[in-house]
């Protein structure tokens, strides 16, 4: 298992899928929180396009194409599985290679103008496979050199020559594309090149580089999805009509299966937690929260007693074997029921463990919003968090506005020490227990917003905007004071006049770029009023 941190995020290009920057959150007696589930990687085909013609035209040339076609897999292979098909130049190579990338369930494929290379010779890959794809316009230099440049040097540079009729022939044939254009971003120069190829550090090269980046790292939100499981435990909070959810919709529209868990589930492993199973739980839980006093503005949050710690503890436990054994990689929960029953007094202790959880792979989102957990989950594969928020209120005279909820939270994206406090009473909820108090990480943020139109169809909202240090609330919630664009009236309209879900999910990092591309490869809409 990896290891959660407090320190840093995956807000880069070149991170780890698998491994999250928060990657040993807390040292206690008691050894890190382990990571449960982790991202899969996007399975990536390949190809690179010619006219065979050239080859005993221009000796060297073949080669020298299919030299960048290995840079590309090289570079590539920091983000996912990779299989390089190498040069595509006739129609019987390309069903070959369609074959191939079928065989090998590739999630993404990438066409590399490598020089000009017709349409028909490698259009079937696209039609054969039924997968997205990427044309890759990278020119290897700059600028050609004007005084040495004969017709086989040329052709090594001529790469945005074929990719209007690449792009023609895709959209007659009904093929989505998308395009990346730039510099191929070599560190040295070819011997056979006569131009300057050394473009690393042009920032065109850096820009291609991050949108190929991003639409690997997309990919593998898709892949991660299609064979991921989502827990559904008792049911969606009475009257929210907006957070209701088809589980066929979301199976059919991600690919996760939704398994239905029932309280009993819970409670039967709540009877197997041991003493020492709390006792390593409340020694890693005392590792990683302050432990508050009485708050000196809402008696409702006070020190959270003994017998509150318990519970919570013993839950966490509980929780992190129900994940288990389900093999969970995101759950919703919620539990109301007749007052003061076992369920309820379960549901009370519910928050910790779940914050926990979310931190180890396994988002989960209260009050039964499925769609949320689906916006944490994919926050989450992409190692930039996603905590259950939803607008608190605003603050005019700071020009912000407030993003929180009472749990769960993504501890690895936490400023500081999360507080641990006790609940008199959960606002508008049954019940008394331990809750939660914490803020997001000073800097950019994104709110990651999934929910669904008048059709059923999922759609993504994503705004973009900064955390910034401002006083919170000492009541037991998660709130953080978030600065956008807009000021909070404006951006308020704007963002209600997407109807979203009133949860979301609030990451690290500004991600609406690889928001809108998970969307894409999900045929999900995209708005954004930010970004």
């Amino acid at each position: 298992m990896s290891e959660i941190t407090r320190r840093g995020f995956l807000g880069t290009a070149g991170a780890s899928l698998s491994t999250p920057s928060w990657a040993s959150l807390i040292h206690s007696e008691s050894g890190p929180l382990r990571r449960l589930r982790d991202g899969q990687h996007a399975r990536v085909g390949l190809y690179s396009i010619g006219h065979e013609r050239y080859w005993e035209q221009f000796p060297g040339l073949l080669e020298r194409l299919l030299g960048y076609g290995r840079f590309i897999e090289s570079r590539m292979k920091s983000w996912g599985d990779i299989y390089y098909a190498g040069m595509v130049d006739h129609e019987a190579k390309a069903r070959r290679v369609a074959e191939e990338f079928r065989r090998r369930d590739v999630d993404l494929i990438f066409c590399h103008a490598a020089t000009y290379g017709m349409s028909a010779s490698h259009i079937t890959i696209a039609q054969d496979c039924g997968r997205p794809v990427v044309v890759l316009n990278l020119q290897p230099a700059a600028a050609m050199n004007y005084e040495k440049t004969g017709t086989g040097e040329w052709l090594a540079h001529c790469v945005s020559c074929c990719v209007p009729e690449i792009a023609n022939a895709f959209r007659r044939c009904g093929t989505p594309f998308r395009v990346v254009s730039g510099l191929l971003g070599l560190e040295s120069t070819p011997d056979i090149s006569v131009a300057i190829e050394e473009t690393a550090a042009r920032k065109e090269a850096i820009s291609a580089w991050a949108q190929i980046a991003d639409w690997i790292r997309a990919a593998s939100v898709v892949r991660t999805l299609r064979d991921g499981r989502m827990g559904f435990l008792g049911h969606t909070y009475p009257g929210m009509l907006d957070m209701y959810s088809d589980f066929t919709m979301i199976t059919g529209q991600t690919g996760m299966h939704v398994e239905v868990l029932e309280m009993c589930d819970l409670a039967r492993l709540t009877e197997t937690v041991t003493e020492e199973e709390k006792r390593r739980k409340l020694a890693e839980i005392e590792g990683m929260f302050e432990i508050s006093e009485d708050s000196p503005s809402d008696p409702l949050a006070k020190k959270p007693r003994p017998e509150q710690l318990d519970a919570a503890c013993r839950l966490a436990v509980a929780e992190e074997k129900l994940a288990t054994e389900f093999a969970l990689d995101a759950l919703t929960y919620y539990y109301r029921g007749a007052p003061g029953n076992e369920y309820e007094h379960l549901q009370e202790a519910a928050i910790l463990g779940y914050s926990l959880l979310t931190a180890q792979g396994i988002p989960c989102s209260g009050e039964g919003d499925m769609k949320t957990a689906l916006a944490m989950k994919i926050s989450d594969i992409l190692g930039v968090g996603g905590s259950f928020s939803e607008i608190v209120a605003a603050d005019y005279d700071r020009g912000n506005i407030i993003l929180g909820h009472d749990g769960p939270f993504h501890i690895g994206i936490a400023d500081g020490r999360p507080i641990l406090r006790g609940m008199g009473l959960y606002h508008g909820k049954w019940g008394d227990g331990v809750s939660v108090e914490a803020t997001v990480r000073k800097g950019p943020v994104t709110m990651l917003n999934v929910t669904q139109d008048d059709r059923g169809r999922l759609r993504m909202i994503a705004n973009e905007g900064e955390a910034l240090d401002a006083p919170i609330l000492r009541i037991g919630n998660t709130m953080s004071h978030v600065r956008f664009p807009l000021s909070p009236a404006p951006m308020m309209d704007a963002w209600f006049a997407l109807a979203p879900t009133h949860h979301g999910a609030l990451s690290v990092g500004h991600n609406a770029s690889i928001f809108r591309k998970v969307a894409d490869l999900l045929g999900w809409p995209f708005d954004s009023v930010t970004a």
